[in-house]
C-alpha cells in the first residue's frame, strides 16, 4: 500500500472517530465537592471547638463534625417543649486547603444541617448572613474570601435562635433538641459559568420540563440535556435551548419509559451541560422519576392515574448513640424495616430528613410527605419563606415526595402557602397536617366514631397524618384492623400516617449512659430506638400485607381454596411467590421447636389484577388432615416475604389427645387433715385449703412446685360452700362447690395420666376479662415453652400477626418503651394450646382441650411515666390464667372504648355458659 493511500486511510479514521466522539467530560467541567467534615456519625472529622456553658465548657478541645455536641459530653440536653432553655454557644474552628483545581473557578461552601443558629466566617470575614433554622440545607459563595495556601473556617453556633419565630416553631416543638454541626460541611468547586440547580417536571406520559438555573452563562452557549438509566444508556435524543439568563426552561417527550412508583421505583438520570460547541462547560447528573401526582377534589390522590391509598408511618430522624447526625446505613435499615411492614409511605416529622433517606426512599420506594418545621407554631413570613426555599431547592426533584407539609398541628404560616408552587414546576399540593385544608382532612388521633362520621358526610380526601398513638405496647397495630376496614369503605380514603415508627429514647452521656425517653414523650415507636421489632411490627405486616386472604380458619369442608385480595396499588400477583407447608408440631418433651414438615408445595404464578379478588388453590395431598398446621408464606418479585399466614388443621383436643399418653401407676389416694386435704397419685402430692377450695402447692420428689390459689374465677368474688370428694374406679375426685352455682370445679387424679380440671362459669356481662386463674411465684419463674400463636403477647383489639407454632421464651421484665428486650414475656398469648411454666422448682406443662384459649402470663409492670391507663390494660388478681376473653388497649389520648368494635369491653352471648378442660403434668 502506497504513503499516499495510508495517509488518506489515516485522515478518514481520524475523521470518523472524531465526528463519533461524545463531549468530553472531565473533573475540569464538573462540580468537584471537596469534604471538610466527615459524611456521617460514622466518619467524622475532628475539629476546634469551645463550648460557651454546660459540661465541658470554658476551654478549647475538638469535636467530631459531623455531630450533636451533647452527645460529645458538651452543654446540655433538652427535650422540646423549651422546658430547659438550654442557650450555649458551640465555637468552631478548622484549617483547610483549597485544591489546585479550584484556581479560576467558583466556590461554595455548604452546610447540610446547623443547630440552630449559624454565623460563618472566612479567614476573619464574614461569609454572609447569619443562617437560622436547623434542619436545612445552606450556602455561601466564598470564593472572593478563599486564597492558596491555607484558609481558617471559623463558625459560631447558637443553640437556641436569635429569631423567637425559630425557637417557637422548633425548640417548642414535641422531640428532642440537640446542639451543633450535625450534618456534612463541604465545598462545592464550579466553573465560572455553572448550573447551580435544576427543578424537574418529569409526567408519566413521558413528557419532561427542566428549569436550569444557570449563572454567567454567555451568548455564544448552549444547555443540552439528555435522560440516561443509571447505566448510562441514553434514552430518547438530547435536547437544547440557549440559554435565558439565570433561569432557562427546557421540555421535551421521552418515549418508552418506566414510570417511578413505590411498588416498580424506576429512576433515571438527567444529565445537563453547558456547552460550547462539542465542549462541556459545566456538566451535573440529576437522578429523577417519571411519575404524575394529582389531588382531585372530592375524590383522591393519584400517582400515575392511580388512586393511591397510603400505608404510612411518621419518621424521626433520630439515632440513640447520635441524635440527629444519622449515616445511609441508619436511613436503609428504618426504610427497609418499614417497607417490611408491607407501608407504602413516610411521613417526615416534623422537619425534612437527611438527603440520604430521601435517596433511599426514591431508590427503595415510598410515597413521602416532605414538611417544614412548625410543631404546634409557625416560623414568621422573614425566615419562612427562605426555609421554605431551602426545603424546596434541595427535595425538589425526589419522585418519592407527593405532597408538601405546611407544618403541623397549627404550625402553619399561611403565608407562606404560595411560596411552594415557586420552587416546584410539578405544583404539588400543600396540606396543613392536622387540618380540613385544601380539600383534604387529615385529622389527627381521629376515635373510630368520626372515621364512621367522615363515611358518612365527609367530602374531603380522608388521611389521617397521624393516628394509632402507639404509647408503650398500645396503639399502632391495636385497633388497627376496625379502623382499615372502615377506612377503606370510605370513597375518598386516601390512607394515613400511623405515629409513631421508632421510640425516640437517646444515650444520656450527663446519666451514666441511659437510655432516656423523657417520660412518656417518645416511648411510641412500632419498633424501639434501635430498632427493636415490637409486636405490633408484625400486626401491621398483616393488616397491610398487599396479599391480603381474609380466611381465618379452615373451615371443615376446606378444599384448598384460600380467598385472596391483591390490595397493589400497581401490581399484578402474578409477580408474587406462593409458598406452603402443612407441618406438625414438636411435642413439649421435644428439646426442638422447629415443626416437621409433612408436605411442602408451590402454586403457579396468579394472575390477579390490582383491586381484584379471587381463589388462590392450593394442591394439598388427601392426607393434608393429619397434619397440625397449614403453613403459607407470599414473597415478592424480590423474594421479600410480604406476608406469612397460619391456620390450624387439629385442634386443642386432638392434640391433648396425642400428647396425654402415661404408663399405669399405683391407686391415688385422699385424706384430710389440718384444714387441708391431700391427694396423692403417681408419687406426687396435692393439697388443696378446705377454706377456699383452692389448690395450695403440689410436692413431687424432687420437691415443691409452688403452684396455688386456685382455680379462681377471674374477676368474681365466690365463696366455698363444701368440698365434695368421690371416687371413681382408680380416680380420685375433688369438687370444690361454690356460692355461685354456675362456677363449677372438678379435679381428677387418675394414676399414670395428667391431672384433669375441668371448669365452668357463666360469664358476667360486660367484663374486661373472663377466665380462671392461678398463682405462681414471679422470682420462681425462668421461662416458657408453648404452642400457640406467637411470639407476642396480644391484647382483645391485635390479635393479627403471630403465627402458630411452639415457641420457647425466656423471662423478662419488659415494660413496652421503657425497656427493650422483646418479645415481652409477660402478658396475653392467644390460641393456647400447651404451655410448659419453666422455674427453678421443676417444670410443669398445661394442656388445655378448648379452642381460643388466652394464656395469661404473670402481668406486666405499669410504666413509669404513664398519663392514663389507656395504655395499661387490667389484669385478674391471679398470675397464671386461663381465659376465654381478654382486654384491649387504648392510645396515648383514647381509651380502648373510642377505637372501634374489637375494642369494646367484652359481652356476655345469650346467656352461654362457658366449660374448659385443662391436664396439669407435674411429672
Amino acid at each position: 500500500m502506497s504513503r499516499k493511500i495510508l495517509l488518506i486511510v489515516a485522515f478518514v479514521f481520524f475523521a470518523a472517530t472524531t465526528m463519533a466522539q461524545p463531549a468530553v467530560v472531565s473533573a475540569s467541567n464538573q462540580t468537584i465537592r471537596q469534604n471538610l467534615s466527615g459524611t456521617d456519625k460514622d466518619d467524622t472529622v475532628n475539629w476546634d471547638f469551645y463550648c460557651t456553658k454546660g459540661r465541658k465548657s470554658g476551654q478549647w478541645t475538638t469535636i467530631p463534625v459531623p455531630s450533636n455536641w451533647e452527645f460529645q459530653g458538651f452543654g446540655g440536653y433538652n427535650y422540646g417543649h423549651d422546658k430547659v432553655k438550654n442557650d450555649e454557644e458551640g465555637l468552631y474552628k478548622h484549617q483547610f486547603k483549597l485544591g489546585t483545581n479550584a484556581q479560576h473557578k467558583r466556590v461554595f461552601i455548604v452546610f447540610e444541617g446547623v443547630m440552630t443558629d449559624a454565623e460563618v466566617k472566612i479567614n476573619g470575614q464574614l461569609a454572609g448572613p447569619i443562617h437560622q433554622g436547623a434542619f436545612y440545607r445552606f450556602k455561601y459563595d466564598i470564593t472572593a474570601l478563599v486564597k492558596n495556601g491555607d484558609n481558617l473556617l471559623e463558625v459560631k453556633v447558637s443553640k437556641m435562635s436569635a429569631d423567637a419565630s425559630v425557637n417557637r416553631a422548633e425548640r417548642n416543638g414535641d422531640f428532642w433538641i440537640f446542639g451543633g454541626i450535625y450534618r456534612p460541611v463541604y465545598l462545592e468547586i464550579v466553573p465560572e459559568s455553572y448550573i447551580d440547580r435544576v427543578a424537574i417536571d418529569a409526567k408519566a406520559n413521558g413528557q419532561i420540563r427542566l428549569d436550569v438555573f444557570d449563572k454567567n452563562t454567555a451568548a455564544n452557549q448552549i444547555i443540552q440535556a439528555e435522560v440516561q438509566t443509571l447505566k448510562g444508556v441514553r434514552v430518547g435524543e438530547p435536547f437544547t435551548i440557549k440559554p435565558k439568563g439565570d433561569s432557562t426552561t427546557l421540555r421535551a417527550q421521552i418515549k418508552n419509559i418506566a414510570t417511578w412508583n413505590p411498588e416498580q421505583p424506576n429512576l433515571y438520570n438527567l444529565v445537563v451541560a453547558i456547552k460550547v460547541g462539542n465542549k462541556v462547560i459545566h456538566q451535573i447528573t440529576q437522578r429523577f422519576g417519571f411519575r404524575t401526582v394529582e389531588l382531585r377534589k372530592g375524590d383522591g390522590i393519584y400517582v400515575n392515574d392511580k388512586k393511591v391509598i397510603f400505608k404510612g408511618v411518621c419518621h424521626h430522624s433520630e439515632w440513640p448513640e447520635s441524635g440527629r447526625t444519622l449515616s445511609k446505613a441508619i436511613d436503609l435499615l428504618d426504610i427497609k424495616q418499614i417497607k417490611e411492614m408491607n407501608m407504602n409511605a413516610v411521613r417526615m416529622s416534623h422537619y425534612p430528613p437527611d438527603q440520604s433517606f430521601l435517596d433511599v426512599c426514591d431508590s427503595l420506594g415510598l410515597f413521602v410527605l416532605d414538611e417544614i418545621t412548625g410543631w404546634q407554631a409557625k416560623y414568621d413570613n422573614n425566615v419562612g419563606r427562605k426555609l421554605v426555599k431551602e426545603m424546596m431547592v434541595r427535595d425538589v426533584n425526589h419522585p418519592s415526595i407527593v405532597l408538601w407539609d405546611n407544618g403541623n398541628e397549627g404550625g402553619f404560616n399561611r403565608d407562606l402557602d404560595k411560596d411552594y408552587p415557586l420552587y416546584d414546576p410539578q405544583k404539588r399540593a400543600v396540606i396543613h397536617p392536622w387540618e380540613r385544608f385544601n380539600n383534604t382532612d387529615t385529622k389527627h388521633y381521629p376515635v373510630y366514631n368520626y372515621v364512621v362520621n367522615s363515611n358518612l358526610y365527609g367530602k374531603d380526601i380522608f388521611f389521617p397524618t397521624e393516628f394509632m398513638h402507639g404509647l408503650y405496647d398500645g396503639g399502632h397495630g391495636a385497633g388497627l384492623d376496625d379502623f382499615w376496614n372502615l377506612m377503606l369503605s370510605n370513597p375518598h380514603n386516601a390512607g394515613g400516617f400511623l405515629w409513631v415508627y421508632a421510640d425516640g429514647a437517646i444515650v444520656r452521656t450527663d446519666k451514666n449512659n441511659i437510655l432516656d425517653a423523657d417520660g412518656n414523650h417518645v416511648p411510641d415507636g412500632i419498633v424501639g430506638p434501635h430498632r427493636e421489632k415490637e409486636a405490633s411490627f408484625y400486626t401491621i405486616k398483616e393488616i397491610w400485607s398487599p396479599v391480603y386472604i381474609s380466611n381465618s380458619a379452615l373451615p371443615q369442608n376446606f378444599d384448598g381454596k384460600l380467598n385472596i385480595e391483591n390490595r397493589y396499588l400497581y401490581t399484578n400477583l402474578n409477580n408474587c411467590s406462593f409458598s406452603w407447608k402443612l407441618v406438625s408440631f414438636a411435642s413439649p418433651q421435644n428439646k426442638a421447636t422447629a415443626p416437621t414438615i409433612n408436605a411442602a408445595g408451590k402454586v403457579k404464578a396468579y394472575n390477579l389484577a390490582p383491586g381484584e379478588s379471587g381463589f388462590l388453590k392450593l394442591q394439598l395431598p388427601a392426607t393434608w388432615k393429619n397434619s397440625d398446621a397449614l403453613l403459607l408464606t407470599v414473597n415478592d418479585a424480590a423474594s421479600n416475604e410480604i406476608v406469612n399466614r397460619s391456620w390450624a388443621i387439629a385442634n386443642p383436643q386432638s392434640v391433648a389427645v396425642k400428647l396425654l399418653k402415661g404408663a399405669s401407676s399405683t391407686a391415688s389416694t385422699v385424706k384430710e387433715e389440718n384444714g387441708q386435704i391431700e391427694v396423692t397419685c403417681d408419687a406426687i402430692n396435692y393439697y388443696f385449703d378446705t377454706a377456699t377450695g383452692y389448690l395450695k402447692k403440689v410436692k413431687g420428689a424432687s420437691g415443691d412446685i409452688s403452684l396455688s390459689d386456685g382455680p379462681v374465677l377471674a374477676g368474681a368474688n365466690v365463696q366455698l360452700k363444701e368440698i365434695r370428694r368421690s371416687t371413681s374406679g382408680n380416680s380420685q375426685i375433688i369438687e370444690p362447690v361454690y356460692s355461685d352455682a354456675n362456677f363449677k370445679v372438678k379435679w381428677t387424679f387418675t394414676p399414670g395420666k395428667p391431672v384433669q380440671l375441668q371448669y365452668g362459669y357463666l360469664p358476667r356481662g360486660n367484663a374486661d376479662f373472663y377466665g380462671i386463674t392461678f398463682n405462681y411465684p414471679e422470682q420462681n419463674i425462668t421461662g416458657m415453652k408453648w404452642l400457640g400463636n406467637g411470639p407476642y403477647r396480644v391484647w382483645k383489639n391485635r390479635l393479627k400477626g403471630g403465627t402458630l407454632n411452639v415457641w420457647q421464651k425466656d423471662y423478662n421484665n419488659t415494660i413496652t418503651g421503657e425497656s427493650w428486650i422483646y418479645p415481652e414475656f409477660k402478658g396475653y398469648h392467644a390460641n393456647l394450646y400447651w404451655a410448659t411454666i419453666q422455674n427453678k422448682e421443676h417444670p410443669f406443662t398445661v394442656y388445655t382441650e378448648d379452642e381460643n384459649i388466652y394464656l395469661q402470663m404473670l402481668k406486666p409492670a405499669k410504666p413509669v411515666s404513664a398519663p392514663n391507663d389507656n395504655t395499661i390494660p387490667p389484669f385478674p388478681e391471679g398470675n397464671i390464667g386461663f381465659m376465654t376473653a381478654i382486654p384491649a388497649i387504648g392510645t396515648k389520648f383514647n381509651p380502648a372504648t373510642d377505637m372501634g368494635p374489637q375494642s369494646q369491653r367484652n359481652v356476655q352471648l345469650n346467656i352461654t355458659p362457658v366449660s374448659g378442660t385443662l391436664w396439669f403434668d407435674f411429672k
